[in-house]
C-alpha cells in the first residue's frame, strides 16, 4: 500500500476505499470513486502501479482490506514502524509525505506541467498542487541555466543591431 501510495500519489483514504473492481487493466486507469473533491476521478495506471498490484492476493473487493476482508480504516501500525525505522520525526505521516514525494519528483523532473500534477493529485485548484510540488535546488539551478543558455543562444544569432537593449 505505501508502495502504490509513492507510485500513485492517491491519498490514504483513497488507497483504502480502493476495490479490485476501481482497476481498469484493460484501459489502464485507476477509477477514485470518492476523491477528496467529491466527485469521481480517474488517474492513470503506470507500469510501476501494475506490477505491484500483480503481486497483491486477491481476497477481498479490496485491493488492500482490512479486518476480515472488509474495508481498511488505518494504517497506523505500518506507518509508525516506517517511520521508526527511517528515523522519520513522529509529527511526520508516511502516506502523506509519500503523496508529497511523488508530486515532488515529478515537479523536479521538468517533464510534468503544473496542470498535469494537478490532474494526477486529482487537486480542484493548482495552488493546492503547487504546495505539494516542492522542486530541488538542483532543478532550479537548471531551469535557470536554461534559460541564461537561450539568452545566450538569442545574443549570439542576432546582429547587435537587431538586439532589444533590457534596461537592467
Amino acid at each position: 500500500m505505501m508502495k502504490m501510495a509513492l507510485a500513485t500519489g492517491m491519498r490514504r483514504g483513497e488507497l483504502f476505499r480502493l476495490q479490485w473492481e476501481d482497476i481498469d487493466l484493460h484501459r489502464g486507469f485507476i477509477r477514485i470513486t470518492e476523491s477528496k473533491g467529491g466527485k469521481a476521478m480517474e488517474i492513470p495506471l503506470n507500469d510501476a502501479t501494475r506490477h505491484l498490484l500483480e503481486g497483491v492476493a486477491r481476497t477481498s473487493k479490496y485491493v488492500f482490506p482490512g479486518e476480515n476482508g472488509g474495508q481498511r480504516v488505518s494504517a497506523a501500525k505500518a506507518s509508525k514502524r516506517i517511520r521508526d525505522r527511517a528515523g522519520l520525526p513522529k509529527s511526520f505521516r508516511p502516506m502523506h509525505g509519500l503523496r508529497h514525494v511523488f508530486a515532488s519528483q515529478l515537479a523536479s523532473s521538468g517533464q510534468v506541467d503544473l496542470y498535469v500534477l494537478q490532474r494526477l493529485l486529482t487537486h480542484k485548484s493548482p495552488v493546492m498542487t503547487q504546495r505539494y510540488a516542492h522542486l530541488r535546488d538542483a532543478t532550479l539551478q537548471a531551469a535557470s541555466a536554461l534559460g541564461g543558455d537561450i539568452l545566450t543562444k538569442v545574443i549570439e544569432e542576432k546582429p547587435e543591431s537587431k538586439i532589444i537593449k533590457m534596461k537592467r
